[in-house]
C-alpha cells in the first residue's frame, strides 16, 4: 500500500505541476484567442441556452437528447480543491474555469457535429470525433483508449471520490446529533439510488438531475455566502 501511495503521489506531483498548467490553461487560452473570447461574447446566449430549456417534468429532445440544464454536473470538486489546496486554489479555479469555457465550447461543437444515432438513441462525444479527426488504426486506438480511461475515471475513480465526500458529510452531520453512521452504509445507499436512476435511462436521469441541480446550486451558493459573511474579516487575507 505504501508503494502504491508513493506511485500515486509521484504521478500527482508530475501532473499537477507546470505540465498540467500548460495543458489546461494553455489549451483554454488558445481556444479563447481563436474563438475571440467566446465565453464573454456569448455569455448571455449560454445562459439562455441553459435556463431556457428548464423544465421540472423530465422533458427531453427527440431520440434521447438531454437539455443543457439536465446535463449539468456536480460541484463537489470545488470544495475538495479548496480543502486540499487552500485559498490559493481558488485563483487557479477562476483562471482554469474562465479559459476552460472556450475549451468546453470547442468540445461541445465537435460533439454536436459528429454525433450519431445508435439503436434509436443519439450518442456522441470525444470517442466519435477522435475517430473522425484521426482516420484509420490510430484513430480507433486513440478513441478506444479514451473510452477505457473515461470508464475508469467516471465509473470508478470519480465515483469513489464523490461517494466518499457524501459519506464523510453524512458521518459528520449525524455526529452532531451523537449518531454514529458508517460511511460504508451511506455508500451502499448511494449506489442503490444511482442504480435505480441509471437503469431508468435518459428520461429518468434527466428528471432527477433537473430537480436536484437547482437545490444543490442553491444550497451551495447560500451556504458559501453565509460562511463568507461569518468570516468576512478574513476575506482580505484570503485574496
Amino acid at each position: 500500500m505504501d508503494t502504491l501511495m508513493q506511485l500515486v503521489t509521484k504521478g500527482n506531483d508530475f501532473l499537477w505541476s507546470f505540465l498540467l498548467l500548460v495543458l489546461l490553461c494553455g489549451t483554454g487560452l488558445y481556444y479563447t484567442i481563436r474563438l475571440r473570447f467566446i465565453q464573454v461574447r456569448k455569455f448571455g446566449e449560454g445562459v439562455r441556452q441553459v435556463f431556457g430549456h428548464f423544465s421540472m417534468n423530465g422533458e427531453k429532445h427527440e431520440k434521447g437528447e438531454m437539455t443543457p440544464f439536465q446535463s449539468i454536473g456536480n460541484i463537489a470538486g470545488a470544495a475538495t480543491a479548496i480543502a486540499v489546496g487552500g485559498p490559493g486554489a481558488i485563483f487557479w479555479m477562476w483562471v482554469s474555469a474562465f479559459l476552460g469555457m472556450a475549451t468546453i465550447y470547442g468540445e461541445a461543437v465537435l460533439a454536436q457535429t459528429y454525433k450519431t444515432e445508435v439503436n434509436g438513441e443519439v450518442t456522441g462525444g470525444p470517442v466519435y470525433y477522435i475517430k473522425a479527426a484521426f482516420k484509420g488504426t490510430f484513430g480507433k486506438a486513440l478513441s478506444t483508449l479514451f473510452a477505457v480511461f473515461i470508464i475508469l475515471a467516471l465509473g470508478f475513480m470519480g465515483n469513489m471520490v464523490q461517494s466518499n465526500s457524501i459519506g464523510a458529510a453524512f458521518v459528520e452531520a449525524f455526529q452532531v446529533f451523537h449518531v454514529e453512521l458508517s460511511p460504508v452504509i451511506v455508500g451502499i445507499v448511494v449506489a442503490v439510488i444511482a442504480a435505480v436512476i441509471f437503469l431508468g435511462g435518459t428520461k429518468s436521469l434527466a428528471t432527477v438531475v433537473e430537480k436536484i441541480v437547482p437545490i444543490m446550486a442553491g444550497v451551495y451558493i447560500v451556504g458559501s455566502l453565509v460562511l463568507i459573511c461569518m468570516n468576512i474579516t478574513a476575506l482580505p487575507a484570503a485574496f
